[in-house]
C-alpha cells in the first residue's frame, strides 16, 4: 500500500526520464517493477544480466521487455571503460582483475551510476545488504565529509484529527549497529541531505536519546551530545539538537517544559536519529506496527550517488515505490 504522502513523493520523479540500474535484472520482481517504472514514466530502466537468464526470466514472469534497456555486464561495449573508472585511485589494481570486477553484474551498476550512464542503482532482491554496501563503496564512492555508509527509513504516519500525514526519516534502523559520536555525526548529516530532497522542507534533526540536554548524566547521553558538537562544526547551518528525548523532540507542549534552553528542532523535528541499531530497528517497527505507520526502506544513504538496498522479501510494489523515491535522491 502507498499512502497519499508517499503517492504524492512518486508523483514527482514522473516523466522526469531519470535511468535507474537494476544489478538483479532476472529476477522476476525486478522485470515486473522495470516494466511498471517505465509504463508508467517514473523511470527509464536498465536490467543487467546475460540475455539468455533475462529472456528466460521474462517468459516466466510474463513480462515483455520491450522499451526496456538490456546490458550484458560481461559483454558491455563500456566494460574497458568501467574497467578503467575502477582504477582509477587503485593503481595496484591490474587491468585484467579491474575488467574482471568490472563484469561483475552490482559492481558493473555502480559504475554505470558513476559514469553518469544512471542516476541510481537498486538492488538487494537477490544479493545481501552488504555485498550492496561493498558495490556501492567500490564503485561510486562515498559522499564528501562522509567516512561510513549508513541508511534510513521514511516513516508515513497519520496525523491526528484527519490531517495529512506526517513524514518522518529514522536513521541508522538497518546497517551500524554500535555507531560512535564521529559515525553518528554522519549518519545525522547524511539524513539531513536525504531529507532535505524527500520531505521538500528543510531538515530538522535529533540526535535521541533518554535524557534531555544534561537532564541524566551518563555515557550514553553524553555520546550524543559529542555527536551534535561534531555536527555543529562540520554543518554550522544544519537545525539539529541532542541529545533529546523523543516525546520533547515531536511534541512543542513537552519541549517547552522538558528543553532548558532555546532549540531550533525541538517539538518540531522530522529526522530522528537513534543511538545505536537497537533504538532505531525496535522504534521503527514498534510504529509501523502498533500506530499504522507506513515505513519505506531501508534507504543506503552517504554514497556520493544514490544506492538503495531492497529487502529481499520485497514485493513489486515495494521495488517500484522505493526506486521512485530513490530517484528523488538524485536531486
Amino acid at each position: 500500500m502507498v499512502t497519499d504522502a508517499v503517492a504524492a513523493l512518486v508523483e514527482r520523479v514522473r516523466g522526469s526520464g531519470r535511468v535507474v540500474v537494476f544489478a538483479e535484472g532476472a529476477e522476476p520482481r525486478i522485470q515486473q517493477a522495470a516494466r511498471r517504472l517505465l509504463d508508467q514514466e517514473l523511470a527509464r530502466p536498465v536490467l543487467l544480466g546475460a540475455p539468455a537468464a533475462l529472456a528466460a526470466a521474462a517468459a516466466r514472469a510474463g513480462v515483455t521487455l520491450d522499451g526496456i534497456a538490456l546490458v550484458d555486464p560481461a559483454t558491455s561495449a563500456r566494460l574497458p571503460e568501467y574497467a578503467e573508472l575502477y582504477r582509477a585511485g587503485r593503481p595496484r589494481t591490474g587491468a585484467a582483475v579491474a575488467l574482471r570486477l568490472a563484469g561483475k553484474p552490482l559492481i558493473h551498476a555502480a559504475l554505470m551510476v558513476r559514469a553518469g550512464a544512471a542516476d541510481a542503482m537498486v538492488a538487494g532482491a537477490v544479493q545481501p545488504t552488504p555485498r550492496v554496501i561493498e558495490a556501492g563503496l567500490l564503485g561510486i564512492g562515498l559522499a564528501a565529509g562522509i567516512a561510513t555508509p549508513s541508511s534510513f527509513f521514511l516513516m508515513a504516519l497519520p496525523a491526528p484529527a484527519g490531517g495529512g500525514e506526517r513524514l518522518l526519516v529514522f536513521a541508522d534502523c538497518a546497517v551500524n549497529v554500535d555507531p560512535g559520536p564521529a559515525l553518528l555525526a554522519d549518519i545525522a548529516i547524511a539524513s539531513a541531505a536525504s531529507a532535505a530532497r524527500l520531505l521538500g522542507q528543510p531538515p530538522r534533526v535529533a540526535l535521541l536519546s533518554f535524557s534531555t540536554h544534561g537532564s541524566t548524566r551518563h555515557p550514553a547521553a553524553a555520546r550524543m551530545a559529542e555527536a551534535l558538537a561534531l555536527v555543529r562544526a562540520r554543518a554550522p547551518d544544519l537545525a539539529i539538537d541532542g541529545e533529546i528525548q523523543a516525546d520533547a523532540a515531536l511534541v512543542p507542549a513537552i519541549a517547552q517544559a522538558k528543553c532548558r534552553q532555546p532549540s531550533p528542532v525541538a517539538g518540531q523535528a522530522n529526522v530522528l536519529v537513534f543511538p545505536d541499531l537497537n533504538a532505531g530497528n525496535i522504534a521503527y517497527k514498534l510504529v509501523q506496527h502498533l500506530a499504522g505507520g507506513r515505513a519505506i526502506g531501508p534507504f543506503l544513504q552517504g554514497f556520493a550517488r544514490p544506492v538503495s538496498d531492497l529487502s529481499r522479501g520485497a514485493s513489486v510494489d515495494d521495488i517500484v515505490t522505493t526506486t521512485a523515491l530513490t530517484l528523488l535522491l538524485a536531486g
